[in-house]
């Protein structure tokens, strides 16, 4: 029985909606920055202790009201996969952890927004990659210079 794929020497046959732009290179990795960028500062007014209110409607033409990030990109609708992934983000921090949706997505935003420079003036994702790793490395053992073992029975110390 022959295989039913694409013809010898021809690449997958995609169908898009007519609408549907790609881009590649710098263009896709920018257009992902800016998407990034867009989910954080959807939320980002609603984090620390001035934080305000949104106002949704929702599908039913309900009114949402809450400063609930996880809450607010449940109702938002997107079509751009990066902000796609940055709410999948979201759940899944929710999922695991159960807080800090808003939190985990304005930090993700905020290393998104950090390596646009780079990303600008060409140097390869692999090596901003590689910088955020490193920085990682070094903030881990900063933290391990700085703790302290607490013993919990010392009531002096616990005071």
């Amino acid at each position: 029985m022959a295989s039913q794929g694409p013809p010898p020497g021809m690449g997958p046959i995609m169908v898009l909606n007519s609408k549907t732009q790609r881009s590649q290179g710098r263009q896709a990795q920018l257009g992902n920055i800016n998407a990034a960028r867009a989910v954080a500062d959807i939320i980002r007014s609603t984090l620390g202790p001035r934080s305000m209110l949104k106002m949704l409607l929702d599908p039913m033409g309900g009114i949402v009201i809450t400063n609930d990030g996880n809450c607010i990109l449940r109702e938002v609708d997107v079509s751009h996969p990066t902000a796609k992934s940055m709410i999948e983000l979201s759940r899944a921090q929710d999922e695991e952890v159960g807080d800090g949706t808003t939190s985990v997505i304005i930090l993700a935003g905020e290393m998104l927004i950090n390596a646009e420079p780079f990303v600008r003036t060409n140097i390869h994702p692999t090596v901003i990659v590689r910088g955020y790793n490193y920085a990682l490395q070094e903030a881990l053992e900063i933290c391990e210079k700085l703790a302290l073992v607490v013993d919990v029975n010392d009531v002096d110390k616990m005071k």
